[in-house]
């Protein structure tokens, strides 16, 4: 039986984001043809395709097979936890990327496919979104659930792609963020508008004694005060001065006296200012607040 390459089946009818999710990561890493992608429980239709996901009842990444239903697999994954693994396993994927998605969306999608499905009221999770993309009647045509599929698929590939862009330009900027955390004062200086949080943390920046960040934000310029630690984000080590939360324009200018003031957050952990220069000002009227409170 002659293989068609660059193929991928799946079953037809209704379907569900694990193996949208399975084929949209074999598009992205330009493994199969998005008109190679077959929706059919046909057996003999299947052993011609190069990849199936989620209908076979076989798991064997060697023959690219990656389906859950039979009862002698007894893991946790799906289809798509099962293409996320191939992935590294065929250096598609780094381990540091794969980990990524996982704990961003694929751990999710096998938890809730495989059996566990919170139903917490008012959260909205992945599988939910790419369920509404099924057609609302259940007596719907083969041709309007194929169609839907598609839709779905483009919208995960879409997604994916961006996830995993905005991922590796935050790992491109660690570097950066490594040598501004060389800084050894009560608040770091970057002179570039970069994705920070993250790559401060695991880097250490627990134990790191700055209390502020400042750094661009578009043509302006903002001053931040640094979590406590990566899981309490909300939280400041020292939030802005109380006078100031919720003020913008001429009544941040009047109680800070900085003729370049725009904005301080009602939460005090964020403030945004004309100039670098302004936004040192505004620095300079906490830090020694920060150091009374300090030694006291």
């Amino acid at each position: 039986m002659v293989t068609v390459e660059r193929s991928c089946g799946t079953h037809n009818g209704t379907f569900h984001a694990d193996e949208v999710t399975a084929c949209a990561l074999l598009l992205l890493f330009n493994l199969i043809d998005r008109d190679k992608i077959f929706r059919t429980r046909d057996l003999k239709l299947l052993d011609r395709c190069e990849y199936v996901c989620d209908v076979g009842r076989v798991y064997d990444p060697a023959k690219k097979r990656f389906d859950h239903h039979q009862k002698e697999y007894t893991g946790s994954l799906s289809s798509a936890g099962m293409v996320l693994c191939y992935l590294v396993a065929t250096n598609r994927l780094t381990q540091k990327e794969a980990d990524f998605l996982n704990n961003s969306m694929i751990r999710g999608i096998d938890a809730i496919d495989t059996g566990y499905d919170p139903k917490l009221s008012g959260f909205c999770f992945f599988s939910d979104v790419i369920a509404h993309f099924a057609p609302i009647s259940y007596d719907a045509s083969p041709v309007e659930y194929d169609a839907a599929f598609f839709l779905a698929l483009d919208f995960t590939t879409d997604h994916l792609r961006r996830m995993l862009g905005r991922f590796r330009y935050h790992e491109s900027c660690k570097d950066l963020v490594a040598e501004t955390m060389k800084q050894e004062g009560e608040y770091l200086l970057f002179t570039s508008q970069i994705p920070w949080i993250d790559s401060f943390f695991q880097l250490g920046g627990e134990e790191h004694k700055a209390k502020f960040i400042i750094m661009p934000a578009g043509s302006q310029w903002k001053l931040r005060g640094i979590p406590p630690n990566s899981q309490d984000r909300m939280s400041v080590r020292v939030p802005l001065p109380e006078e100031w939360a919720g003020l913008m324009d001429e009544e941040l200018k009047k109680v800070s006296g900085i003729e370049g003031a725009i904005f301080c957050h009602k939460g005090r952990f964020i403030s945004i200012w004309e100039t670098k220069e302004d936004a040192f000002r505004a620095l300079e009227q906490i830090l020694p607040k920060c150091n009374q409170r300090g030694s006291a």
